[in-house]
């Protein structure tokens, strides 16, 4: 923690020389008693922002900012660290503003429900008393949401509602969900794992939970060269990817993963439900991927896929491409090496969209047909959907259809076509920056 002088040096000055690293801030008054804690992603930027005029013309930074008279501040290791650490403080300091600037919504907390075989992970408004570990209370839920998904992507806890038991034959025949494909679960629902892994990695949770990750990083590292001395290779395979992601989680670990970029005004039931009625499909589409191409007069050519998950967007099944075999402004043949590249071996363990969406019209469907006659899997369905009519173009068929504005099928199909066109813009931008960048 940095050492503040709250005497001589003015706060918005302190502010000035905060790392741009995540971490939490502790706000003071004039006789050094915390009065606010907040996690940042840039403690530089976060803090900074307090002293800016447009901080005390809103209501709820107004009546801290006069009180403000020295900053502290801890660096971590990560946005979730800082959200778990922000939460430890609250907890145990109980600034003032923490509990005035908040409205009268209970707290979120992250409960695991220790006492069931394969514990579950959750977050509650109203924790259970007994047989349950709580965290929290946590400020900001939406962060909350992103970091236990980005924990999850290590150790595989269920969040799931089933009541799972030991030795239930019944177990053996449950199909696991869409989130043990994805590599999310470890699908305790069908006993692919031991109680007793299961619990282990609940324990590992718990003592990154505790802000022990350091500790928890070295025992894993004892851990992985036993078993590798012991030739349980599996074994060592998994702790290796443990401490990889745990190591990485500054780069993984963002809070607002499950924040969505635009408001969905449908329900995403009702447009799953309405795509399966118009294209008759067997099943509701769970999986829906949309690729777009971006680039400034054939430079810079970028592409982007998404991945919804029950019609809402799923962050972390995201990807990026640079194209690699393609000269100057050729959308079909870009779109084709994206095809080629995603439903090669190359990305073999990720799950097969339901529907497949490109940004575009007849000629754009065709090139990726084309390209998909050429890998190994095959989504369940393709289509293309033109931005200027917004009509879509499905296989074999003469005529686009042309679907009513308020259809909930078009706009689960425009928000994943636009947030495809989002995505690729913005890595596009990142390519030209870096390129500039790279001419001084």
């Amino acid at each position: 923690m940095s050492a503040a002088n709250i005497s001589v040096i003015p706060p918005a000055e302190q502010a000035k020389t905060l790392p741009h690293t995540p971490g939490v801030y502790l706000m003071k008054d004039a006789a050094e008693r915390v009065i606010y804690v907040g996690k940042a992603k840039d403690l530089h930027n976060r803090v900074a922002s307090y002293f800016q005029k447009s901080a005390l013309e809103d209501n709820r930074t107004a009546p801290l900012i006069p009180e403000i008279a020295g900053v502290d501040f801890i660096e971590t290791g990560s946005e979730v660290d800082a959200l778990l650490l922000e939460a430890r403080l609250i907890k145990d300091i109980q600034p003032k503003y923490n509990r005035d600037l908040k409205d009268s919504k209970t707290f979120p907390y992250l409960q695991i429900r220790l006492r069931e075989p394969f514990p579950r992970v959750e977050m509650t408004r109203i924790p259970k008393d007994r047989g349950v570990k709580l965290f929290g209370p946590f400020t900001n839920s939406s962060g909350l949401r992103g970091a236990i998904l980005a924990l999850q992507k290590i150790f595989k806890f269920r969040t799931c509602t089933l009541d799972i038991h030991l030795n239930d034959e019944r177990r053996r025949w449950c199909r696991p969900c869409i989130l043990y494909s994805i590599h999310q679960c470890s699908a305790p629902c069908n006993y692919r794992i031991t109680a007793e892994e299961y619990r282990k990695n609940i324990h590992r949770l718990l003592r990154v939970l505790e802000g022990k990750r350091k500790q928890l990083l070295a025992d894993l590292q004892r851990e992985m060269t036993v078993a590798a001395a012991e030739k349980r290779y599996e074994v060592a395979a998994a702790l290796r990817d443990q401490i990889h992601d745990l190591t990485t989680l500054d780069q993984r670990g963002c809070v607002d993963t499950h924040l969505q970029p635009e408001l969905f005004a449908v329900d995403p039931r009702q447009g799953v439900l309405s795509l399966q009625k118009l294209f008759k499909l067997e099943t509701v589409p769970r999986i829906i991927e949309g690729i777009d191409i971006a680039h400034l007069g054939g430079n810079d050519t970028t592409a982007s896929l998404v991945r919804f998950i029950d019609g809402l967007p799923f962050k972390p099944g995201y990807r990026r491409y640079k194209i690699r075999t393609v000269e100057g402004a050729d959308d079909f043949s870009s779109i084709a090496e994206v095809i080629m590249r995603r439903f090669s071996h190359e990305e073999t363990d990720q799950p097969v969209p339901d529907i497949l969406l490109i940004d575009g019209g007849k000629g754009q469907l065709h090139a990726a047909m084309s390209a998909l006659e050429r890998t190994p899997q095959q989504p369940g369905m393709i289509l293309s959907l033109a931005k200027q009519e917004e009509e879509i173009y499905v296989p074999n068929q003469e005529h686009p259809l042309k679907l009513s504005r308020h259809s909930f099928a078009l706009r689960l199909l425009q928000y994943v076509r636009d947030e495809s066109h989002r995505f690729a813009q913005h890595y596009h931008h990142i390519l030209r920056k870096k390129r500039f960048q790279e001419k001084k």
